[in-house]
Order: C-alpha cells, then sequence, then structure tokens
C-alpha cells in the first residue's frame, strides 16, 4: 500500500521537476537559447536532488547544492577561459574540484560540484561559442531556480518535520496485531 507521505512526495518531485524545468528553460532562454533545454535540465534535476522528504532535510540539501555548484562553477568557468573542453580537462577540473572542497573542509559538496563541473563542461562542448562565464552564471542560476522550487514545495506543503522511524513503526504494527 501506498502511504500518503509516499503520495505527497511523488507529487512534490512530480511538480518541482515541471515547474524548475520550465523557470529555468526560459531564463535560459533570455540569455542563450542554444542551451535552453540543458538549463531546464538542469534546473530540473536541482529541484530533484534538493527537494528531501522533511522540511529540515530539504534546507540543508539546499545550502549543499548553492555551494557545491558555485564551487563547480568558478572552478570549471576558470579552465575554460583558459583551455577549450577536453575530457581530460574536465577530468583534471573534477580532481581540482574535489581536492577544493575537501582542502576547504566541505567534502560533502564535493559531489555536487563535481556534478556541475561536468554539466558546464559537457555545455561548453555542445556549444563551443558560448562564453565561459556565462556558461557558469546560467548553470548557477538554474541550480538556484531548481533549489527556489524545491524549497517553495516544502513551504506550501510541508511534509513530516521528521521521517518516521519506520523500525520502530513495524515494532508498534508488529504489537498492534498481537
Amino acid at each position: 500500500m501506498i502511504s500518503p507521505d509516499a503520495t505527497r512526495v511523488a507529487v512534490q518531485i512530480s511538480l518541482v521537476s515541471l515547474a524548475s524545468y520550465l523557470v529555468g528553460f526560459h531564463s535560459t532562454g533570455l540569455f542563450h537559447a542554444a542551451s535552453a533545454n540543458i538549463g531546464g535540465l538542469w534546473s530540473a534535476i536541482s529541484g530533484i536532488v534538493v527537494l528531501q522528504a522533511t522540511r529540515r532535510d530539504t534546507w540543508s540539501s539546499a545550502g549543499l547544492r548553492i555551494l557545491g555548484t558555485a564551487i563547480g562553477s568558478i572552478i570549471s568557468a576558470a579552465y575554460l577561459i583558459v583551455l577549450p573542453f577536453n575530457s581530460i580537462g574536465m577530468a583534471a577540473s573534477v580532481f581540482a574540484t574535489v581536492l577544493l572542497c575537501h582542502a576547504a573542509r566541505m567534502p560533502d559538496h564535493a559531489r555536487l560540484a563535481a556534478i556541475t563541473v561536468a554539466v558546464i563542461m559537457v555545455t561548453a562542448s555542445l556549444n563551443p561559442t558560448l562564453n565561459p562565464i556565462l556558461n557558469a552564471a546560467l548553470r548557477l542560476s538554474e541550480s538556484w531556480i531548481g533549489t527556489a522550487m524545491a524549497v517553495l514545495a516544502v513551504l506550501i506543503w510541508p511534509g513530516p518535520k521528521e521521517p518516521p522511524n519506520t523500525a520502530l513503526q513495524g515494532t508498534r504494527d508488529d504489537a498492534a496485531r498481537s
């Protein structure tokens, strides 16, 4: 049986992905029409990644997303200002990004920062004339869009403050059946 919380989360994820995609697509299209689909996709991914089962977890995820995306955007923009896209350069930028996150004592940000580097680098390969700073700024703003949509979703339709303790719930259910 599907619980009401599972249904709420499914509806939230669906609405966040739709709203994030549409806002990301249209806002990116204002500045660089050729990467508008990437903008919508990146916004939707950001919203889905940030949206969690609880409000507190969503806020925590939002912080990780924004800071990780900022770090990845800066590293990849710096690389692309100096050199054009290539896969070795992308891997080196991911390496530098992960090391920077760990050196700054923010290891939880490393994965999202690395994903951001990959998205910016691949977008640069698809659109080689796209200014690296604009590319990074667009990907950062799209991440903000998705993050904002996820936070808005939990503010409008909050779930439980804490996820239910399923182990404890199972024990209670077993006791009730006895």
